[in-house]
């Protein structure tokens, strides 16, 4: 059998994961990142991390074919470096090259959220849709692009920042410095301070009671769950998050005209509820004339897993 190795770096945690040609994971294993702290020490993590979850199914670093790595940050991909990465404070990292020594094999790094994209499209679309994009609505909107089977990151490694694209010049401050960026509105984070707003406008609304009349209780859910029972703030606020998150999704649709876009993050997983109304409103906006050509949107597969499966097989990025 043959094995690889992806390592899912972030903010809170360090996980590697084992896999096999199917892109199955075998074994993973995790440590907490634990920042502030050199990036030497981060990436002495990465390594033990790796060999404890090589050693969860009996075999060693050596039995490895291929290692990769998703990191945080813009990377520098051909040379191997994170130019920048400020959740994790790091600045120009040689991380292929302190790496390699370390497992004594050839690394690939990229940037998390295209390794995680990279990863839907290897496990569920490779071979029949040749361009994915991804986009996961988490603390902020990441996304990777999958073009003709290549990941997209510009000519500066800092491409495919779709979540700072500007959909209403005149809202919402984002933590760039910009008003109104797709993530001030779209991201998990940006639903929860929506939810806390729409609450001091009403505090008979079901949403109090789902979080215990407490806003620090508030999530990603609270507002789904209370339209789910047919509060009418809730249906308000569930609407209009919608809205800005569809406006988001069909500027990528008209720019790329991908074949699938891929929806990640916890609030994917409310499904029908939350991919029709977008389906409903790119049918109606898009650009595409052949309504039997629109991008298929989904949720998806892969969850916190796709990083993992997408670093670990990087290296055919570069064949």
């Amino acid at each position: 059998m043959n094995y690889y190795l992806g390592i899912d770096l972030g903010g809170t945690n360090i996980v590697a994961g084992v896999i096999d040609s199917n892109y199955n994971i075998l074994s993973k294993y995790s440590i907490k990142t634990n920042c502030p702290r050199s990036s030497e020490e981060i990436m002495d993590d990465m390594y033990n991390a790796s060999v404890i979850s090589c050693e969860k199914i009996n075999i060693s670093i050596k039995d490895i074919i291929c290692i990769g790595i998703g990191t945080p940050g813009i990377v520098d991909s051909i040379n191997g470096i994170v130019e920048g990465a400020d959740n994790l404070g790091f600045d120009k990292v040689y991380m292929k090259t302190y790496l390699e020594k370390k497992f004594n094999k050839e690394i690939f790094i990229e940037n998390d959220a295209n390794a995680a994209a990279y990863g839907e499209y290897i496990y569920s679309y490779n071979g029949t849709n040749n361009s994915v994009i991804a986009i996961t609505l988490g603390t902020g909107v990441g996304s990777g692009i999958i073009l003709d089977g290549k990941i997209y990151s510009g000519s500066c490694f800092a491409g495919a920042e779709i979540g700072h694209t500007v959909i209403n010049t005149e809202g919402r401050m984002c933590i760039c410095g910009r008003q109104g960026c797709f993530e001030a509105y779209s991201s998990a984070t940006a639903l929860i301070e929506m939810t806390k707003d729409y609450m001091n406008l009403n505090e008979e609304s079901l949403m109090w009671d789902l979080c215990d009349k407490n806003l620090d209780n508030v999530t990603g859910r609270t507002s789904f769950d209370a339209f789910k029972k047919g509060d009418k703030l809730a249906t308000d606020l569930v609407n209009e998050y919608i809205f800005y998150l569809s406006v988001g999704l069909l500027n990528i649709i008209n720019i790329f005209q991908p074949n699938i876009i891929c929806i990640g993050g916890g609030i994917s997983k409310e499904g029908k509820v939350l991919i029709n109304p977008i389906k409903d409103y790119i049918n109606k906006y898009t650009y595409i004339n052949d309504k039997n050509k629109l991008p298929i949107i989904m949720a998806a597969k892969l969850g916190n897993d796709a990083g993992v499966i997408g670093a670990g097989f990087l290296f055919q990025q570069y064949k």
